[in-house]
Parts: structure tokens; sequence; C-alpha cells
């Protein structure tokens, strides 16, 4: 389980830089500041939690089995609070509207919470029983 997490932290490190690049380079003559500064929000959280899951899968502080719940709230909330921040902000670049997705951000944005809500619950009661 620990090359998973670190191998998805890396998969989501290397595309966080790859569409941060594009994001200040491709993007600027496309779309109007404000969409360049929310697909920046979305760029910024992945990387966050690209981190995070470096961390998690570098870690011995949980057991695999422990990891394994935050790993997947934390995996599924970044995609849909990032990449639906992505979408969000070239909307007006497509014919579909993107907007019919926006409640994926804030879903997202809660299973991000419930990650790390997760995993401090894990490490207290780990440490608890030590």
């Amino acid at each position: 389980m620990n090359k998973t997490i670190f191998g998805t932290g890396i998969f989501f490190g290397l595309t966080a830089v790859l569409l941060g690049a594009f994001g200040a380079h491709g993007l600027e003559k496309m779309v109007d500041a404000k969409a360049i500064e929310t697909f920046e929000t979305g760029v910024r959280y992945q990387m966050y939690h690209a981190l995070f899951l470096l961390i998690l899968g570098g870690s011995n502080i949980l057991v695999n089995e422990r990891k394994k719940l935050v790993y997947y709230f934390i995996v599924v909330g970044m995609v849909c609070f990032s990449f639906s921040i992505y979408l969000l902000a070239i909307n007006e670049l497509t014919s579909f509207d993107f907007k019919k997705l926006a409640l994926l951000t804030p879903l997202g944005g809660v299973l991000l919470m419930a990650g790390w809500i997760l995993l401090g619950i894990r490490v207290l009661k780990q440490k608890a029983l030590n």
C-alpha cells in the first residue's frame, strides 16, 4: 500500500507542476485573470495533497490498513475538488457547461477534510493505545 500511496503522490505532484505551468503560460491569453486565479487554486490544493500522500506513503505512523481509507478520501477528494476547479476555470473555452459539475468542488473539499480528520483520529487512537 505504501508504494501505491507514494506513486499516487508522485503522479499528482507531477501533474500539478504540468497543470501549473499550463495555467501560468498556456491560459493567460485564453481566459481572464479570475479564471487563472481559480485554476491556480486547484493546482495549489492538488500539490498540497500530493505532498500529503508522499508523507503518508513514506511514514510508518499508521499501519497500511489504517492508511487505506485516508488514502481513498484524499485521492477522491483531490480529483473532485481540483479537477472540477480546472474545468470551471476553462468553462468559457468549451461548448459544455461545466457549471453543471460545480457541486463536485464542495464534495471534494468535504472528502479532503474527512481524510484529514480520519488521519487525526487514527493517529490519536493509535498513540493512546501505545
